[in-house]
């Protein structure tokens, strides 16, 4: 186990570009820190990352680090921990962004599919005026007001089994209508 004092010294040779210093500084540093990141993301993946991101601040930095009395570890703890909360910070504004954008949306069909709905309500409009009057209406009755076939029959001063056919008749002719 390297001492601080060795430590300092790795972190010097690091802050000239030292790689071998590098290696070994990681190697006698990188348990201790990938175990305080671990305990701040609770997850092994990206505790990995986020200790590969701290050793590269580290490498970076490595010139701002001074023997003041302060240990070099907890130098180095503290990068690999706001480095570490960083990317809790960042996962968690993600994860509740995705959910506010999930509210975000307007319920019902956004302006494409509203034009669409509109274009077929207008040819199933047109289909139904081709239809005879009585039998246009009787459409309508059925499938739009919710009226009952009896109901329409009783209208229309038809037998039941007449309606149940200007229905399936008229039905067939907005199908064929709709095709074209």
């Amino acid at each position: 186990m390297a001492t601080a004092h060795d430590i300092e010294d790795l972190i010097a040779r690091v802050a000239l570009g030292d790689r071998a210093a590098f290696s070994k500084l990681y190697d006698n540093t990188s348990a201790k820190l990938f175990g305080v990141v671990l305990r701040v993301l609770n997850d092994r993946a990206s505790a990995e990352d986020a200790v590969q991101d701290a050793y590269m601040k580290i490498w970076r930095h490595a010139g701002r680090y001074s023997a003041n009395g302060m240990s070099p570890m907890t130098w180095m703890i503290t990068i690999a921990r706001n480095t570490a909360i960083d990317r809790l910070r960042q996962t968690r504004a993600t994860v509740d962004l995705d959910h506010v954008a999930e509210h975000l949306t307007a319920p019902g069909p956004n302006p494409e599919q509203s034009a669409v709905a509109a274009g077929e309500a207008r040819r199933i409009a047109a289909c139904l005026d081709e239809l005879e009057q009585d039998r246009g209406a009787a459409v309508r009755g059925a499938y739009l007001e919710g009226q009952s076939y009896a109901d329409l029959a009783a209208r229309f001063n038809v037998p039941l089994n007449t309606m149940r056919t200007w229905l399936r008749r008229s039905l067939q002719s907005l199908q064929e209508c709709m095709a074209r």
